[in-house]
């Protein structure tokens, strides 16, 4: 019967959504890396982008991925009502610029960028490293807002609600801008 009790603890512990390190408050480390959008190399500094609004900054594990995949469509399918809010997204992983050339093309449909963070620096600042496997980012999203707070933040591997989520944060943070 322990047995039992011990493996249901197990998997419901791998099943919850774990949470991100970071807290909301913090402020959100800057960092300044090469990106890829629509397949051109640019450098990407999180200081420049919040001075025109806040940010929904992803890690995910790696490009090409049948979750980052995903989690990439659903991204580049909200871009609109993120830019509605005034935000702007990037996505984060240790995969070189090279990959993220394609990456950002095909799946990012070029509505987006993604960083490059092969030393992962940016990873382990955010706290964004997945525990099983190390060499990986976990799926973590952050709402950075102007003035570089963390208002939200969200770890979890299935990737169907980082889009929504991020989007409330946002919607919230507007409201009480008002």
């Amino acid at each position: 019967m322990r047995q039992f009790f011990a493996l249901g603890l197990l998997l419901a512990t791998f099943s919850m959504p774990a949470y991100s390190a970071l807290n909301i408050g913090t402020v959100a480390p800057n960092f300044v890396t090469q990106a890829s959008l629509g397949g051109k190399v640019f450098t990407y500094s999180l200081a420049d982008a919040l001075e025109k609004g806040p940010v929904v900054l992803y890690f995910y594990p790696a490009a090409f991925t049948k979750g980052c995949t995903i989690e990439a469509h659903d991204f580049a399918d909200a871009t609109g009502k993120y830019h509605a809010l005034g935000a702007t997204v990037i996505g984060v992983s240790h995969d070189d610029i090279e990959k993220l050339n394609r990456f950002s093309v095909s799946e990012c449909r070029s509505k987006f960028p993604v960083a490059a963070d092969p030393d992962q620096r940016i990873m382990k600042s955010y706290d964004a490293i997945l525990a099983a496997k190390p060499e990986y980012a976990n799926r973590t999203s952050y709402v950075i807002v102007p003035g570089g707070k963390i208002i939200y933040s969200y770890t979890d591997l299935q990737p169907d609600k980082h889009v929504e989520n991020t989007l409330a944060a946002l919607r919230k943070w507007a409201a009480e801008q008002k």
